[in-house]
């Protein structure tokens, strides 16, 4: 998948920062996204490319530290970036066991936001890829005969040739 699909996706409950955020975006070719809640997001269909989130962590309702739990407890593995003018150390540990791939706090530098957000997208990239070809051996293990399956069993455990012959009992 290329860039010409990918996403960002902007959740912050101020409509001035999610239009500039949007706007910088824009300016070096990246698609944007903008809910004003979590609500919203959740609401809305997933995008189908890489993604990534800048998300602010205080929010009415449900926060995005609250967002984050819910995305990992249901798999859903998406590039989080936090943003937020109320940082504490607490909050940002939490963030970033949590996975995040950067806190940053406001005001920050709009470099700082854009290879954040390019580290984000590649790996949402590279995680894509990685399940495709994850898939791709699935589907062609489930084409080998129950025989065949047993000897691939051994052949990934690093038996040689002759070891998986004596253990399973042929020449």
């Amino acid at each position: 998948m290329g860039e010409a699909n990918s996403s960002v996706l902007v959740i912050d409950d101020d409509p001035e920062f999610r239009d500039s955020v949007a706007r910088l975006l824009r300016t070096v070719g990246m698609h944007t996204r903008q809910f004003s809640s979590v609500r919203d997001f959740l609401k809305a269909d997933p995008p189908e490319g890489p993604t990534c989130l800048v998300l602010d962590v205080r929010m009415p309702g449900r926060s995005g530290l609250e967002l984050q739990r819910d995305l990992a407890a249901a798999n859903r593995q998406v590039p989080i970036i936090f943003i937020t003018a109320h940082a504490d150390v607490p909050m940002t540990v939490q963030a970033m066991k949590g996975g995040a791939i950067e806190f940053l706090t406001k005001p920050f530098r709009d470099q700082d936001l854009l290879e954040a957000v390019e580290a984000g997208l590649a790996r949402d990239r590279a995680r894509r890829e990685s399940e495709r070809a994850l898939a791709a051996l699935r589907e062609r293990f489930d084409t080998l005969s129950s025989r065949e399956r047993e000897i691939m069993l051994h052949v990934v455990a690093g038996r040689l040739n002759k070891q998986i012959a004596n253990d399973i009992g042929i020449a």
